[in-house]
């Protein structure tokens, strides 16, 4: 299964898709399978796998688990140049244009991007922009960059539109890990007037209210992780929720 196309069908169509974002850092294999249950139970569109410090051993792990128990397709979020492994479907190829650091626009992409076409994954080029969300995250620290500001939309909708006109497929709005707030519904629907490309939103969204406000606000995917992972019911509501937006 190719899952940009998918992606842009659901888009055309309305409808809209959830990711369970799964970091394997400090994990073992009953987590992987527990994680895997839990996706599977909740109907959820997605598996993003990736996080900024895990090894090469756990991703593989990671992965290996995810598809011996699910069919659910499987996208590489990754955290750094050297995550990518061939038993996911697809990598999100993230150029990070909120920011000013060269090494995160091109650089790592240069180191990468002979070894992804060796991997046979499915390569989305995407815009990744971090959105102010309260608080320093890991996202910001790693990456060494100033996050848009949550109160500046114009700022976030113009960077959206660059990212698009260069090209990139998809726009993916992070406030990273451990969000105190989600991205705000005036920066994604800023966003949404600029660009016709699938929009991608993640960080911070703990209840059903801020997915479905997201998702109206002109999200065609949302993706959640650690709030999502530790409480099933929370899960399979946050998956219903956008399923029925």
């Amino acid at each position: 299964m190719l899952i940009y196309p998918a992606i842009k069908e659901n888009k055309a169509a309305g409808r809209k898709s959830f990711a369970l974002l799964v970091d394997p850092d400090g994990h073992d294999t009953a987590y992987f399978e527990h994680v895997s249950e839990l996706g599977l139970e909740a109907g959820i569109d997605f598996f993003f796998v990736g996080g900024s410090l895990i090894a090469d051993d756990v991703l593989e792990l990671c992965l290996s688990v995810i598809r011996s128990k699910t069919n659910i397709p499987v996208v590489i979020f990754p955290g750094s140049s050297m995550q990518i492994n061939p038993n996911a479907d697809a990598i999100l190829f993230l150029s990070l244009i909120s920011g000013r650091n060269a090494e995160m626009l091109i650089g790592r992409q240069v180191t990468a991007a002979p070894y992804l076409k060796k991997s046979g994954l499915e390569v989305i080029s995407t815009g990744y922009m971090l959105i102010d969300s309260g608080r320093s995250t890991t996202a910001l620290y790693m990456s060494n960059t100033q996050p848009i500001p949550a109160d500046k939309p114009q700022i976030a909708a113009c960077t959206a539109l660059a990212g698009a006109m260069l090209g990139l497929s998809v726009i993916y709005l992070d406030g990273g890990s451990g969000a105190d707030n989600p991205v705000s519904v005036d920066i994604i629907s800023a966003v949404k007037e600029m660009v016709e490309v699938p929009i991608i939103v993640g960080g911070g969204i703990r209840t059903q209210q801020q997915a479905v406000d997201a998702c109206r606000a002109g999200a065609d995917v949302i993706v959640v992780g650690n709030a999502a992972e530790k409480d099933p019911g929370l899960l399979k509501g946050l998956v219903q929720a956008v399923h029925n937006c």
